[in-house]
């Protein structure tokens, strides 16, 4: 007796007594019928290996986004360079337009944004990049903070490797100057990358956004928005801070500040800007720390505030208390080697403080053992 045929259960189907014409012939639903209740063996497998197939694939694909998400924050994603250039589907002729789309995106509700530069020397694997993104990831609500944070990238490969990391990337090219290598601290090119960084913060300001702008070695370890002060246009951290939040004799460091869209702090990115001119060979932080003395900050009314290092510490001056610190820069250090080595033991020793039990957190036991390798010497003297 010859086996049931597999799809017999197809007869129940309610068929039209005349099905649609295929190439001017007619199926009756008698020969169709035929045909459903015992098909070839070798169709019913092609089918099913078909099948299967389709659903693997539609079942895998969220799969992989996800991972891919998933992975945007820890760091595991790889970084695969595209056939097409991420670059060459952007137009950099708009740079203002590109602007306003990326920072609309990344925006808080009161139109806040973190914003930090990339080149490709700091953008490799393994890199300080790296830990800048991990520091979000392990420190006490800060997660959510790079649902904020743009990423403004100086060169190709610094754009390639923030798309595959970063949701929110910005290429800022300067046209006839290449930002693509080490800068040595104080170099022609160092020099030309910090200042054009001011001016690109002056168009933030000018088109109504607030920003923290942070190098991309400092740590971030806390949320840092309960510090700043509410009244403040220009709030900025420092290498060596005296214990007033208004003495203009502390030493600033313009690798973190936190700075209101107004009109009194586009004025002073403009001044900022143009006195580049009045101290050449200068770069951006030294030039502050003489124009923060100048009538024109106190013509204008800009309310400046100098951020404590007991919760913006860095290797000038480390935050001693572990239960305080909001951030931690790999200030006071010349060398990606060197930046690199201690801001990894910097995360190592927020990792063993968070790992104590809650005793042990609230006491001043903890300790930095940084700086380690970091010195403000010449690299060929501390090789």
């Amino acid at each position: 007796m010859p086996k049931p045929c597999p799809l017999t259960a197809l007869h129940s189907l309610q068929l039209p007594m005349q099905l649609p014409s295929f190439s001017g012939s007619s199926v009756t639903s008698r020969s169709y019928s035929a045909i459903l209740r015992c098909p070839p063996r070798p169709l019913i497998f092609v089918t099913v290996v078909a099948l299967s197939v389709t659903f693997i694939y539609f079942s895998a694909a969220p799969i992989l986004f996800n991972e891919r998400t998933k992975n945007q924050w820890n760091g595991t994603a790889p970084v695969v360079i595209p056939a097409v250039h991420p670059l060459e589907t952007v137009d950099l002729g708009n740079e203002e337009v590109r602007l306003t789309r990326v920072l609309k995106e990344a925006a808080m509700e009161d139109k806040t944004v973190i914003l930090t530069t990339l080149n490709a020397a700091w953008a490799s694997t393994d890199s300080i990049f790296d830990l800048f993104l991990e520091s979000f990831q392990i420190g006490n609500d800060t997660r959510w903070l790079l649902d904020h944070l743009v990423i403004i990238a100086f060169d190709k490969k610094a754009y390639i490797r923030c798309t595959a990391m970063h949701p929110h990337c910005f290429a800022l090219t300067t046209m006839g100057i290449d930002f693509s290598g080490e800068k040595h601290f104080m170099s022609d090119g160092y020099l030309k990358m910090m200042w054009r960084r001011i001016d690109f913060l002056r168009m933030v300001l000018e088109m109504g956004y607030n920003f923290i702008f942070t190098d991309a070695d400092v740590m971030w370890f806390r949320n840092p928005f309960p510090q700043f002060f509410p009244d403040g246009d220009f709030q900025i951290a420092c290498d060596r801070f005296f214990g007033n939040h208004l003495d203009r004799n502390n030493t600033a460091n313009g690798g973190f500040n936190f700075v209101k869209s107004n009109n009194r702090t586009i004025e002073f990115y403009k001044f900022w800007y143009s006195s580049q001119d009045k101290y050449p060979g200068h770069h951006d932080q030294d030039v502050f720390n003489s124009i923060k003395f100048d009538p024109f900050v106190d013509e204008i009314g800009l309310k400046m505030r100098f951020l404590s290092t007991a919760f913006f510490g860095g290797l000038c001056e480390p935050s001693r208390n572990f239960s305080m610190v909001c951030t931690m820069h790999a200030n006071c250090c010349v060398g990606l080697n060197r930046k690199f080595n201690d801001l990894r033991l910097m995360l190592e020793d927020w990792r063993r403080y968070m790992a104590l039990p809650p005793a042990l957190k609230n006491s001043r036991l903890p300790f930095w053992r940084v700086p380690q390798n970091c010195s403000l010497a010449p690299l060929q003297h501390h090789i």
